[in-house]
This record gives structure tokens, C-alpha cells and sequence, in this order.
């Protein structure tokens, strides 16, 4: 195990949120959450944990990358932004936090994001696009996820993922992954290519099956 340097809670506030919903009608989703800052993460970011419901002993907890196109614009070519609203939705009748990580494009920036998109319109898959601009596959750390829950008082979550990476990680930095939960298969004609690479090259646990293919 690697030893995880401290951090310290910051500011804890209370924040009304609402969201569109996935699961409650279209009239949106409306929710009191605490959103909580915090001194000392390792690579200097503004990190976010989200407190929902009232969190037990081992509580469910989700690590989201912060997506702009996806989690603000509503962006169809990834699963990002339902993946945010089922998580809080989720998280507030389990009792736990949402952990928003500032990793935008899998850790490599807004920018080289979009540049990999345009990779990927001419037919690499998202994560070959990223190697064909020199960067990482996947260049996110849970360093500072794991400095976050420490502060919280959280050493054994219950973690709401489809990417078993994150469990990976977590383990390495004390954080008991009691066991992990995936989230919902959010597909659209846009995003499915994007998923099956997510399946088949970093093993997410997605359920594709009987999903429409795509060339």
C-alpha cells in the first residue's frame, strides 16, 4: 500500500442542486447537497466532494471526471452527463458522496479533448486517438479521491463505477472498495462506438448486449 499524503477540509457549504433527471420526469430533479473543499491535494486542483443523503459507514460513493461537453452542454457522444444525474440521484437515496474531479477528457484537458475527437471522426476509437496526440490512454490519478474521502473519515466505500480502475487505484490508496456498483448502460447513436471501446479495451462492466451495433 502507498502511503496517501493528508489533506484537510476546507469549506463545507450548502448548495440547493438541480438537475435533469434520469429516473424522475421531466420536470428535473431537485436535491440539498453539501459541497465541500478541501486544503492540501496533491496536484493543487479544485476537487469537489458532493454530500448526499446521510451517508453510513461504508457509503456509496462515485468518482466523476469532470466532463464539460457532457456534464453542462448535455454532449451525446459520451455517457457523462447521465452518469452525473443517475449518480446523484442514486447517491441521495443510499447516503453518500459524489466525488467531481477536475479530469477533464480522461486527464488530458479540454483542448487535446476536442483535438481527440476530431481523431476520432476520422475512425480511431477514443482511446487510440489519445496516444496518436502523444497522451496517455487514460492519464487520471485517484490520489486526491482518496485524500478527499480520508478527510471525509471514509476508509470503505461502496464504489458506483463501471471502470474497474478505479477500484484498482482506491485499493492501492487504503480505500476498502467494499464492492463496486456499476451505473446504468446510457447509450445513444452518438456514443455507442465510444462505449464498445470502453468494453472492450479498459474491460468497463457495461452491459452492451442486445445494444444496436455500430460500423
Amino acid at each position: 500500500m502507498s502511503e496517501t499524503p493528508e489533506a484537510t477540509i476546507r469549506t463545507r457549504v450548502r448548495v440547493p442542486l438541480r438537475l435533469p433527471a434520469t429516473r424522475r420526469g421531466a420536470d428535473g430533479y431537485s436535491v440539498d447537497a453539501e459541497l465541500v473543499t478541501f486544503h492540501g491535494l496533491v496536484d493543487g486542483g479544485e476537487h469537489l466532494a458532493v454530500v448526499l443523503g446521510e451517508p453510513g459507514a461504508t457509503p456509496l460513493v462515485r468518482m466523476h471526471s469532470e466532463c464539460l461537453t457532457g456534464d453542462v452542454f448535455g454532449s451525446a457522444r459520451c455517457d457523462c452527463g447521465p452518469q452525473l444525474r443517475e449518480s446523484v440521484e442514486r447517491i441521495t437515496e443510499a447516503g453518500g458522496y459524489l466525488l467531481y474531479l477536475r479530469q477533464e477528457g480522461r486527464g488530458i484537458g479540454l483542448y487535446n479533448k476536442l483535438d481527440a475527437y476530431a481523431l476520432q471522426d476520422s475512425g480511431l476509437d477514443t482511446y487510440q486517438a489519445n496516444v496518436a496526440l502523444g497522451l496517455p490512454e487514460d492519464a487520471r490519478d485517484y490520489t486526491v479521491a482518496a485524500q478527499m474521502l480520508t478527510a471525509l473519515g471514509v476508509d470503505s466505500v461502496q464504489l458506483l463505477s463501471n471502470n474497474p480502475d478505479k477500484e484498482t487505484q482506491l485499493a492501492g490508496l487504503d480505500v476498502t472498495v467494499a464492492r463496486r456498483v456499476p451505473t446504468g448502460a446510457h447509450t445513444t447513436a452518438d456514443n455507442l462506438r465510444y462505449l464498445r471501446a470502453k468494453v472492450e479495451h479498459t474491460r468497463h462492466s457495461i452491459a452492451l448486449d442486445g445494444v444496436l451495433s455500430v460500423a
